[in-house]
Order: structure tokens, then C-alpha cells, then sequence
């Protein structure tokens, strides 16, 4: 990891801050149900990262058409959004780590594909509406941006860093951060596991190594954009 110039460090939120999983994949069943209908795959972690619609669409059983679809969606936010998001769990490590953060001269934000109504519903549960900067959602925009990386790049001319960081723990997050000139470092603790497509040195282990680079970056070798 190279110097650490960057002074905006940009958060996915799902499989990096917090395990939203058992909350979504509750959310997703009760939608399920509410329409009389079988998930065409099983619902794991794996489903968590894209935006809502596309994994639904993905979980319609054959012969159930894109008209189940408003209803799935519908069904998911009345769920989610009223007690599944209450569900969801901090990561270890997490809370050092943010509170390492806001005391060093940074901007921390959070750049995610979960819809912003409940993404700001999960930052109040957790106590978090002081941590973050600026918090962004796909359809937080007008109109609303069709992928993570169409959010990274408005962010990153928004951004007054000349090279924002972002962190995540999928390829799209590493894709998106890519796409947009931003640096990029994997949570190996998310849904996207260790098998990260990212340098070795660009891997965070365990949270608190972030505050750890951002506090003594001489100390680290080359973090590359990837």
C-alpha cells in the first residue's frame, strides 16, 4: 500500500461495513411469499451486492414473467424498509475502525447499491449520522444511475481528493473503483471472501488495518489503482 494521500475515503456498505444478509434474504422470502412464489435459487449471501431489481429479476422461476416483478420489489421494500433492516449487523472490527478514522483529518462516505431510504435508516440505527460525510445510493440521483460505477465517477470529480479511495468486497466494487480513477482496497471479511482480484498489498485482512495505512502510510509499500 503506497503513500496515503487520499483525505476521502469512500465506503461500500453491504459485506464491508455491515452483514445485511440475514435481513435481506429475510426480506427476500417475505416478498417471495407475499406473491405466492419459489425463488428460482437458493437465497445465500452470494445474492447480496447488485441492485434490488436485477437480483430479483434474476430469482424469478420460469413462467413467472417480469410482470411479478413490481410486486416482488414492492413487497421487499415493505419488509425490509419497516423491521428487516433492524436486522443487520456490524462487522468485528468495524466500529474501531471508523472511530479510529474520524479522528484523523479524513471525509469518510458511503457509496452503495442498496436504496438510499434504508441506507439511511441503517446509518441512525447505528449511531453513525455524525461518521459520515455524504452518504449516496443509486437512485439517490435524478435519474436514477444504472451501476456502481456510474456513482464512483460523479463522485470522483465531486470529491475534492485528487484520488479518492474506495473500499469494497466484490469484483464490481474493484471494477467500479477502477472506472472511476479511484483507489481501491478489498474487505476480504465480505461476501466476496479472500479471492480478491485486487494486488496482494491492496487486501485489507481485518478492519482496522485501513486506520492503520491511513495513520502511518510511509510504512506500507505501493497501493495501486487496479
Amino acid at each position: 500500500m503506497f503513500l496515503m494521500a487520499a483525505r476521502d475515503i469512500v465506503f461500500d456498505l453491504d459485506g464491508t461495513l455491515i452483514d445485511s444478509a440475514p435481513s435481506i434474504l429475510a426480506s427476500m422470502q417475505a416478498a417471495f411469499d407475499g406473491v405466492g412464489l419459489v425463488p428460482c435459487a437458493a437465497l445465500t449471501p452470494a445474492l447480496i451486492g447488485p441492485p434490488l431489481v436485477q437480483t430479483l429479476r434474476a430469482l424469478l422461476p420460469e413462467g413467472a414473467g417480469e410482470q411479478a416483478l413490481p410486486a416482488l420489489v414492492e413487497g421487499f421494500k415493505r419488509h425490509y424498509d419497516a423491521i428487516g433492516y433492524q436486522q443487520t449487523t456490524v462487522y468485528p472490527g468495524v466500529q474501531d475502525m471508523l472511530q479510529a478514522l474520524v479522528h484523523m483529518p479524513l471525509r469518510l462516505h458511503i457509496a452503495t447499491n442498496k436504496r438510499i431510504a434504508p441506507t439511511r435508516r441503517i446509518v441512525e440505527h447505528l449511531g453513525w449520522g455524525g461518521v459520515f460525510t455524504s452518504v449516496h445510493a443509486l437512485d439517490a440521483y435524478a435519474p436514477a444511475l444504472v451501476h456502481k460505477a456510474a456513482m464512483l465517477q460523479h463522485l470522483r470529480y465531486v470529491l475534492t481528493d485528487p484520488v479518492p479511495l474506495y473500499v469494497g468486497d466484490r469484483a464490481e466494487d474493484a471494477e467500479a473503483a477502477h472506472a472511476s480513477g479511484m483507489a481501491f482496497l478489498w474487505a476480504s471479511w465480505g461476501y466476496g471472501g479472500c479471492d480478491a482480484p485486487v494486488l496482494p498489498a491492496n487486501v485489507l485482512r481485518v478492519p482496522l488495518q485501513l486506520a492503520q495505512v491511513v495513520h502511518n502510510p510511509l510504512g506500507q509499500s505501493a497501493m495501486a489503482t487496479p
